[in-house]
């Protein structure tokens, strides 16, 4: 096993295998976002049924989370640092015949998302980023007030900005990753045409359309 993962093969299943975790986990996240055009109550009622009685289901999740992104973001920083070694040159000249943009910028969007996900986490879990001025008010029902502060913040245009350019780097990261996992697991089958794509820009798309809707809608004045 230490074998496996100290070779390129074993860091690029790895890389599969907590890709794969993490779409799930955010295709799950979207969903419970979405609730927001529902209303209050019912956003407000999901936020409280995972921090009561989901809690430690909750806990599980997170747990599983933290120790996907761990290993993806050590794993991409090791095959990085392999790449660079085994041509600490680069290419005077670069010409891309198959590769695609998302893959291109991959890395880099990987950093901006892990960012992101810092931020993400301050605003919204621990509320210690508090920049809509709601995030310890709670609603007519004694609950935290989760539909309150999203709309608050949003309202923000440096907030719903931020966020909408990490959407854009979500959806190049998962349109990429969520193409190469097959690859990397050696259960897709070789291709003529590796630009053809299906499945991925698809769900990227409708990945990175669902959590851009909700500030979007927030700033056109649909979820007030």
């Amino acid at each position: 096993m230490l074998r496996f993962y100290k070779s390129t093969v074993g860091k690029k299943a790895i890389m599969a295998v907590t890709g794969v975790i993490g779409v799930g986990y955010v295709i799950l996240h979207m969903a419970g976002n979405l609730q927001a055009f529902a209303g209050r109550e019912k956003i407000n009622s999901y936020s409280a049924l995972l921090h009561g009685p989901g809690l430690e289901l909750l806990w599980l999740v997170r747990v599983v989370l933290i120790v996907a992104i761990v290993l993806h973001v050590v794993t991409a920083f090791q095959l990085t640092r392999l790449a660079q070694q085994a041509r600490p040159v680069s290419y005077k000249t670069r010409d891309p015949q198959v590769s695609t943009l998302a893959s291109r910028t991959l890395r880099w969007g990987g950093v901006l998302l892990l960012a992101f996900i810092v931020f993400h986490l301050l605003h919204l879990t621990t509320r210690q980023v508090d920049p809509g001025g709601w995030a310890h008010r709670l609603d007519g029902r004694g609950r935290y007030d989760i539909y309150g502060n999203v709309v608050a913040s949003f309202r923000i245009w440096w907030v719903s900005a931020l966020y909408l350019v990490a959407m854009i780097a979500l959806g190049m990261h998962l349109w990429h990753g969520i193409w190469s996992f097959g690859r990397s697991l050696g259960v897709a089958k070789p291709s003529t045409n590796p630009l053809r794509r299906r499945v991925a820009p698809i769900l990227a798309i409708v990945l990175w359309l669902g959590f851009s809707l909700v500030p979007i809608a927030v700033l056109a004045g649909i979820i007030r």
